[in-house]
């Protein structure tokens, strides 16, 4: 087994360890500890199961501090997926929920009341030809400002006033 040496010795044992106190990543102060140890002559194994890691990670984090100093010892994000939709595409599916969806059969219109997120897929599908997933659908929907609660569906052919002579024509309780 061939030991990893540090070989960036800009910072000592002691400024290490005053540099993990001040550290805000909680991470990057337990690693920075390893190293300290590492550097006051400690062995891999010792310094790496007292700093709760695997004498392998320890080696990891050795080639990192080399490379790349005390801030390779924080975790690197990566870059944000890149959203399935354009803005001019969300714009559109606003419009769709603005105007609501067409009641007549699917060849011709939507063949729905009112939207589901699973609608809004298939149509997002049909006319855009973006395939997300219905979960997706429904945080795009979030992030618009939208929410589950709608009003009561209402059938296009509902004639309110047959519904009041049937409530006048109805007993009483």
């Amino acid at each position: 087994m061939v030991a990893i040496a540090i070989t960036r010795l800009d910072l000592t044992a002691a400024e290490l360890r005053a540099a993990s106190a001040k550290s805000r990543d909680a991470q990057a102060a337990r690693r920075m500890l390893a190293l300290a140890l590492v550097l006051e002559g400690a062995d891999r194994k010792t310094a790496a199961e007292t700093c709760g890691m695997d004498r392998q990670t320890l080696r990891d984090w050795v080639h990192r501090y080399n490379a790349e100093g005390p801030a390779g010892l924080s975790n690197h994000r990566s870059a944000p997926r890149p959203r399935r939709l354009d803005p001019g595409q969300v714009s559109e599916l606003m419009a769709w929920l603005e105007t609501g969806p067409d009641p007549a059969p699917v060849p011709v219109g939507d063949g729905v009341v009112r939207w589901r997120r699973r609608d809004l897929q298939r149509r997002l599908a049909d006319r855009l030809g973006v395939d997300l997933h219905e979960r997706t659908v429904g945080k795009y929907l979030a992030a618009l400002g939208y929410r589950r609660l709608s009003v009561r569906p209402r059938h296009p052919k509902t004639d309110p006033e047959a519904q009041e002579a049937f409530k006048k024509a109805s007993p009483r309780r």
